[in-house]
């Protein structure tokens, strides 16, 4: 994992500085900085945590923070250590937080100051004694902390006298691939949340190939006499894959410098990519669409080169509207294409292109594609199907969760779940097999939801899918309740109560006879999703 930090491949210089506030670009690391900062917080987890060691990617080590320049360090400050990074939503309430430290069996838990109430219970319910939670605190430039939480609040890293430890160098393949690194949780094809196990060799091999084109990009640049600097905006989570792939391990490879939000908001983004010229940025279609739609931007992106969106689709209108804002008119988005069980995209337009079609670009290095029928069978090129993948991205498969893994998976390639066809050398989306619902770029899924629905005293059954909206320019939860005695906001407050921000039911509540289901006692939801087809086609009877 680690020839972000110390490789010829890595563009990044021993003075480069590779992450920083945006909100002050003197609180940051260089690459040397940063080296050694890992190598102190690495000493920390293995002495006085045990993290790592009876070998590594054993010991899971969860995390949810705000975001700043020393959350990417503590992130490969876990993985020298010896131990299995899992990031969580700053969303979830103590349930959901007690939910994951308790699949993920979580030896350590680290927060920023804002949620270590949270953390706190979460950990008294799960039986975590309060000495095994961490709080950053980078508040500091150059005095970054691992504060002890509760009523000590020592400074780790300093009751040690700043030692470091050199990470284990993983130098075959079989302890690449078969060593664990980041455990992120995905609905994956349906269900629950699951952990998604992520190996070194996956996050390297992504890392590499996704910026292939980047690479080239910015070698041509230099041979022009005109060098390319990648400089990004990291605002999106690193409970995702994006945040750590996009944001924590990109600027090292890329030689570039990532500028940290302590969380989105447009205002400050849009103001950030000015004042610091951003060259690169990728996000979600929802911060695209208020690039789009707002008035307040101006020559906010008029530095931008390369500009990406990637989560779910965008329509090919949508696309030029946005493009016209961005990099002076003259470059034209593009989109990526992958899941957290990739580790990440497994589609890009090269750099050099201008693709006008609506793809999500082409099929990227040593990443194999399968497109089937629903009888499993290969169809023909530019036929549509969905689409199955293999190759050194793909993950490890599900935490203790051997049936999800083997339901996952067909003769070695991934299940994707999402529809598309192969046309020209280019990945078109049609739609997606999965149920999960995307929520500005945020995973909800529908059986999480339906659980909570029938633990309520006065509701029978319940179903929940994903319909547009105009008003929040994303795919939100709908809820089908069968009930009695009960209203519309009762059951959108009780959810409210019991589940994170965007999990709310910004579709609103829909009162049925009964949830439509098959022999087998699936959900139809596609006969939930004609619903309003259907009763405009009665009353016209």
């Amino acid at each position: 994992m680690f020839t972000a930090l110390k490789s010829d491949r890595c563009s990044a210089q021993e003075d480069n500085l590779v992450h920083t506030c945006a909100d002050n670009p003197r609180n940051g690391v260089t690459k040397a900085e940063a080296r050694d900062v890992v190598r102190q917080i690495a000493y920390v987890l293995r002495h006085r945590f045990d993290i790592g060691r009876q070998g590594p990617g054993k010991d899971v080590v969860l995390a949810t923070s705000s975001l700043s320049p020393f959350l990417p360090i503590v992130f490969y400050g876990i993985m020298a250590a010896g131990g299995v990074y899992s990031g969580a939503s700053t969303a979830f309430s103590v349930g959901e937080l007690v939910r994951q430290i308790k699949t993920a069996e979580a030896k350590l838990l680290i927060c920023s100051k804002e949620y270590e109430k949270n953390m706190t219970a979460a950990a008294k319910e799960c039986h975590v004694p309060p000495d095994r939670i961490l709080v950053i605190d980078s508040s500091v430039p150059k005095q970054w902390k691992l504060l002890s939480s509760g009523f000590s609040q020592a400074d780790v890293l300093q009751s040690f006298g700043g030692r470091m430890m050199d990470w284990q160098r993983l130098s075959n393949l079989r302890d690449l691939t078969n060593t664990t690194a980041c455990l992120l949780f995905s609905s994956g094809t349906t269900g629950l949340p699951k952990g998604v196990r992520l190996s070194h060799w996956n996050l390297v091999a992504n890392n590499v190939f996704s910026m292939e084109a980047g690479a080239r990009y910015k070698a041509r640049r230099t041979r022009e006499g005109r060098p390319f600097t990648f400089r990004t905006i990291a605002h999106l989570p690193m409970a995702h894959i994006a945040g750590i792939q996009q944001f924590s391990i990109n600027p090292f490879y890329m030689g570039g410098t990532a500028y940290w939000m302590p969380k989105y908001d447009f205002d400050k983004f849009i103001e950030y990519s000015r004042r610091y010229k951003t060259t690169y940025q990728l996000t979600v279609p929802p911060i695209w669409l208020q690039v789009a739609k707002s008035s307040k931007v101006t020559n906010h992106f008029d530095s931008l080169e390369i500009a990406c969106s990637g989560a779910a689709p965008m329509g090919l209108e949508l696309v030029k509207e946005i493009s016209n804002k961005l990099g002076q008119g003259k470059i034209f988005m593009t989109q990526t294409w992958g899941t957290t069980e990739t580790d990440g995209s497994i589609t890009a337009t090269d750099w050099d292109i201008r693709d006008e079609t609506g793809s999500v670009g082409g099929i990227l290095p040593n990443v194999k594609l399968r497109i089937i029928d629903d009888d499993d069978k290969d169809v023909q090129p530019g036929e549509i199907g969905e689409m199955l993948v293999s190759g050194p991205g793909v993950c490890q498969g599900y935490h203790n969760n051997p049936s999800a893994t083997s339901a996952a998976f067909l003769d070695g390639f991934y299940r994707t779940g999402d529809v598309g066809y192969f046309k020209n050398d280019l990945i078109y989306l049609v739609d997606r097999k999965k149920e999960l619902i995307k929520y500005k770029g945020l995973q909800v899924a529908p059986a999480e939801l339906e659980d909570l629905l029938m633990s309520h005293p006065k509701i029978a059954d319940a179903a929940v899918i994903g319909v547009q909206s105009k008003k929040y320019g994303s795919e939100v939860p709908k809820a089908f309740v069968v009930a009695s005695a009960v209203s519309g906001k009762e059951v959108m407050d009780f959810v409210k109560a019991n589940l994170s921000g965007h999990k709310q039911l910004r579709g609103g509540v829909e009162f049925v006879d009964e949830i439509p289901k098959s022999a087998s006692g699936k959900i139809l939801r596609k006969e939930l999703r004609l619903r309003p087809f259907v009763e405009r086609a009665k009353a016209k009877l």
